[in-house]
This record gives structure tokens, C-alpha cells and sequence, in this order.
């Protein structure tokens, strides 16, 4: 696989570009270590070979993981989310999952049918990408971590409230935005330590922050996430993990605060960057 390197002021950020080719985001540096394709993932392979170095304004990005073998999600996991939810604080985590064809990258559009969903939602969240086998009991939980990246939980509330559970509402095609890229554990750091929100900008071009969190305050870290998860759910390579919502989503607004044609959501975890989406209704 060709590897370009792109030059960014962060350290190292793993992304890929519009020909599905890896890039690693970096400041100049003659042993780029792993792509992000699930293979790369697991087996952590160092590869033969650079491309050539281009600035990051002349590629596209793509979702850094596009066809996980599982999107697992956790909701309720801020208290002020489950608050405003009205519902109870949950006693383990609380799992659910969507699929990998829900995924798309930054800059690509958030689409549903207006028939479809009336009630379209968004969910800044941190999320975790495995690097290694996770399964049975557990005993150094981060060190299977891969890195981390941003994700919009989308939901379409009215399928998920009025199915009774959370499946379909969960999983339209799209509603798993990812990206820009993902960032390693040594650069992130702690990821209960981060400020996690969500801008929105309407179709006029005024943007409000509707959500402003901090990792801190989830209900089940991190690392108490994946041993919970490894004791019943094998979590292998390229698995991502969406970690929960702070509160200021949609549907608990007064008056709700729906996602319609013309808004761009912007999800933003210090750490990792900013993920931008616009939606789109047919």
C-alpha cells in the first residue's frame, strides 16, 4: 500500500486520503510505523516505503476506518445526558451497535429521507479504535487501544423511541460519521481528561454550541468500557467503540433542536481535531 505523509502540527495523526491510500500526519520523520486499514491495525507492521509528502489541503480525507468488523456503542454514559434523557442511571454499560455501512468520513454528508426521520439528532462522542485482541477477562485494558477519534452517534429519534429499542434508529445508512483521524494513546493521554462537544451551523450560517462536555464526567471510563465489553463480546483489530454523549443533544433541547437540510454539525475533542458533517434530506 502507498503511503503518503502529509506535514501537520500535530504529532502523529493517522488518516486516508480520497484513493484509499494511508497517510500519516506528521511532522517530518523517516519511520512512519502502521497505516490505518484493519490489517495495518493488527498486525502493527511498519511499511517499506513513503510516498510522496503532500500538504493536508490537497488530499480528501476519508473515514480512517471504513469497514470495521464491529461498531459497538455505549449510551447513557454522562450523567447530565442521562438527566436530561429522563431516565436512569445505568448500572453497567450499556451496549448497542450500528453498522459499518453507517460509516462515512469528514466533509461527507449526513443523508436520510424527510419521510423516513423527522426527529434527526446528533451525538459528539469519543471514540476508541482497537489495536489488539481483547476478550475474557482483561487486565491492562488501554494497552489494546489502537487510537482515538471523533464520532457522531447521528440518530434518528422517532425510529429510536418508537421501535422500543435502539437498532434501527441507530444504523440509516451514514449515521456513523468518523474521523479526521485517528490519534495514538501516547499522544492523546489520558482520554478521561479531554473537552468533547458539538457545533451546529443552520443553512443562515449562525452556529451555536449545542454540546460542551469533558470526558471526565463519563459515568464508565474508558478502560472500565472495554473490560466490561471483553468479558461478554471478543473485541478484535479495527473494532471502534463509541464511548457516549455528553449532554445539549437535540431531542432534550426546549424546544427540540432537530438536524435539518443545511445544517453542519462539527464535532470537536480536544486532542484529536474537529469532524464536520452536513446534512442532507431527500
Amino acid at each position: 500500500m502507498k503511503l503518503g505523509r502529509v506535514r501537520h502540527r500535530a504529532a502523529v495523526h493517522l488518516a486516508r486520503i480520497e484513493d484509499g491510500h494511508a497517510v500519516l500526519l506528521e511532522p517530518e520523520s523517516d519511520t512512519p510505523r502502521a497505516d490505518v486499514m484493519v490489517d495495518a491495525i493488527a498486525t502493527r507492521a511498519e511499511l517499506d516505503g513513503v510516498g510522496p509528502r503532500v500538504s493536508l489541503d490537497e488530499v480528501e480525507l476519508l473515514a480512517p476506518v471504513r469497514r470495521p468488523g464491529k461498531v459497538l456503542a455505549i449510551g447513557l454514559n454522562y450523567a447530565d445526558h442521562v438527566g436530561e434523557s429522563a431516565m436512569e442511571l445505568p448500572k453497567a454499560p450499556l451496549i448497542f451497535s450500528k453498522p459499518s455501512s453507517a460509516i462515512v468520513g469528514p466533509g461527507e454528508p449526513v443523508r436520510w429521507a424527510g419521510a423516513d426521520c423527522r426527529e434527526a439528532d446528533y451525538e459528539a462522542e469519543l471514540a476508541v479504535v482497537i489495536g489488539s485482541t481483547a476478550t475474557g477477562v482483561v487486565d491492562n485494558p488501554l494497552e489494546h487501544i489502537f487510537g482515538y477519534t471523533c464520532c457522531n452517534d447521528f440518530s434518528a429519534r422517532d425510529a429510536q423511541f418508537g421501535d422500543g429499542q435502539w437498532v434501527r434508529g441507530k444504523s440509516f445508512d451514514t449515521f456513523c460519521p468518523l474521523g479526521p483521524w485517528i490519534v495514538s494513546p501516547d499522544e492523546f493521554g489520558d482520554p478521561q481528561d479531554h473537552t468533547i462537544g458539538i457545533d451546529v451551523t443552520d443553512p443562515d450560517g449562525a452556529t451555536a454550541r449545542l454540546q460542551d462536555g469533558n470526558t471526565s464526567d463519563m459515568i464508565f471510563g474508558v478502560a472500565e468500557i472495554i473490560t466490561y465489553i471483553a468479558r461478554f463480546i471478543t473485541l478484535e483489530p479495527g473494532d471502534v467503540i463509541a464511548t457516549g454523549t455528553p449532554n445539549g443533544v437535540g431531542f432534550a433541547r426546549k424546544p427540540p433542536r432537530y438536524m435539518g437540510d443545511g445544517d453542519v454539525m462539527t464535532v470537536w475533542i480536544d486532542g484529536i481535531g474537529e469532524l464536520t458533517n452536513p446534512c442532507v434530506v431527500d
